[in-house]
């Protein structure tokens, strides 16, 4: 029985890791796993030989050439770049390299790539998640000087409600309101679990010594409230924002 790691076959821990793997030197592939086979759509015979930098776009490669040469002394550092596949597709991915021995006396260059499209995408969400609720706080509308109302439009999913919750009492207690309208009559889709997260925002608003007044709830919404056992009787709730202005004196 062996235990020694210098006895494990290096080539075949790399063949069957998740990771896309390239080795490479004097930029000519010598080697890359099935997993880069997979990313790249192409098989180890096409690209063996290649250099490593045709996968890059041009305003890249300068700095690739660098980041490699530099490689051969110790590993560089993770980046971010868009690379091209075999059939001319673009991906995003994350890049890591390092140097390794090539026999006793030369070195290659090891580069793990990391397809990184799905965490992009969320990001990207996430992004465009962040600048629909800032402006959806910008558009808290003053009324009067201690009330406003919060229009909620649209599918509000689960990411977005807890943002509201976050943003939402921080901006009512910056502009110092007394009375916030949350006016529902713009949603046309929530699910349980938000229904119950923007319910809680009456409570914190009320923490804070703003009370809430609800316009616009649809039968629908009023029913999911009442099955997920939210009082709505000691919230003021309103057919419309104007009914709402007149409950408080507000011409």
């Amino acid at each position: 029985m062996c235990d020694s790691i210098s006895d494990i076959d290096y080539r075949e821990v790399i063949e069957f890791s998740l990771d896309p793997v390239i080795i490479h030197t004097d930029y000519k592939i010598l080697y890359i796993n099935r997993a880069a086979e997979d990313l790249f759509r192409t098989d180890k015979q096409s690209v063996i030989g290649a250099s490593p930098l045709d996968i890059f776009q041009e305003s890249s490669k300068v700095a690739i050439k660098q980041r490699i040469q530099s490689a051969y002394q110790t590993p560089a550092a993770v980046i971010e770049e868009t690379i091209y596949r075999m059939d001319k597709t673009t991906v995003m991915v994350e890049l890591y390299c390092h140097p390794v021995m090539l026999g006793n006396n030369n070195k290659a260059i090891q580069t793990y790539i990391r397809d990184i499209t799905t965490r992009k995408e969320s990001e990207k969400k996430q992004d465009e998640m962040m600048k629909e609720i800032n402006e959806l706080s910008a558009t808290i509308v003053p009324i009067m000087s201690d009330v406003a109302v919060l229009p909620l439009v649209g599918k509000i999913d689960f990411e977005k409600a807890r943002m509201i919750l976050e943003i939402i009492p921080e901006k009512v207690q910056a502009q110092k309101l007394n009375y916030v309208i949350i006016d529902f009559s713009g949603v046309y889709e929530l699910d349980d679990i938000v229904i119950n997260y923007l319910f809680k925002m009456k409570q914190v608003l009320s923490l804070l010594g703003v009370q809430s007044i609800i316009t616009g709830l649809r039968p629908q919404l009023a029913i999911e409230a009442t099955k997920l056992n939210i009082n709505l009787s000691d919230i003021p709730t309103m057919s419309t924002v104007k009914e709402a202005t007149v409950y408080l004196g507000v011409n």
